[in-house]
Formats: structure tokens, C-alpha cells, sequence
């Protein structure tokens, strides 16, 4: 089971002027590969723009207080944003995570499609994403 640093998700009510921010001043420029698939009618319909350094995404997310609880989840994803982990092996980390108490939530495909995702606290109250490419549905 190998983690790897995927995308930073930062959450604004200004999705235009934040791409702006991140394009202009720190020099990131849009993503254009490897993007995911948003599943606007399962819970989250947000505008997301994307740049990148060339090797991590910043998402870009409109805030959504409410996707949580549309999407029957105790953790909400694009409140407050969040720092997201690739992995290879989704069930190896569940059980991972399991195995020590940590409680998550399970969003499967409900956001992303092609992607099985699950959303954790840190103790300090980030949330951390840890998803997995998938074919499922």
C-alpha cells in the first residue's frame, strides 16, 4: 500500500479570482491532464479550477458547507478544503485506518467519477483525502 501526495483542494467563494491568484502570482498554470471527473448530481456541483506546479494539482473548489450532508457524510470535503493522498490499495488503507480507530467517511464514487475516495480527520480537524483510481462505477 504506497501513499502518495495528489492535489491540495482549497475552498473559496471566489473560484475565479483564486485560479487568477494561483496562475498570476505564484506562476501555477492551468491543469489540463489527469483531471477528475466531477459527479455534479451526487452531492457536490461546484465550479473547481485546476493548476499545477507540474507535479501536484491544486484544486480549486467552490465552497459547499452543505455537500456533507447531501452526500449522507459526516465529512464534509470542500467546507474548508483539503490535502488528498493517492493510493494503490483503497480496502489495504481502510483497514489501516480501522486497525488504529480513525473514523472515516466513505464517498466511494459519490464525487469523482473513476475514483473511490474516503475523507478523515487529522487530530488537529484537517481533512485528509485518501482515494483510489478506479473502473467501478
Amino acid at each position: 500500500m504506497k501513499l502518495r501526495l495528489h492535489h491540495i483542494n482549497l475552498a473559496t467563494d471566489n473560484v475565479d479570482r483564486m485560479d487568477a491568484f494561483y496562475r498570476d502570482v505564484l506562476g501555477l498554470r492551468t491543469e489540463t491532464s489527469g483531471l477528475p471527473v466531477l459527479e455534479k448530481n451526487k452531492g457536490y456541483a461546484g465550479d473547481v479550477a485546476f493548476v499545477t506546479d507540474g507535479a501536484i494539482q491544486t484544486h480549486i473548489a467552490e465552497k459547499d458547507v452543505q455537500a456533507g450532508f447531501r452526500a449522507g457524510q459526516i465529512v464534509n470535503p470542500v467546507a474548508r478544503g483539503h490535502i488528498a493522498y493517492r493510493t494503490d490499495d483503497l480496502n489495504g488503507f481502510i483497514a489501516h485506518l480501522e486497525a488504529r480507530g480513525v473514523p472515516y467517511s466513505n464517498w466511494e464514487h459519490a464525487a469523482v467519477a473513476g475514483w473511490r475516495q474516503i475523507f478523515f480527520y487529522d487530530p488537529d480537524g484537517n481533512v485528509i483525502e485518501v482515494h483510489e483510481v478506479s473502473d467501478d462505477p
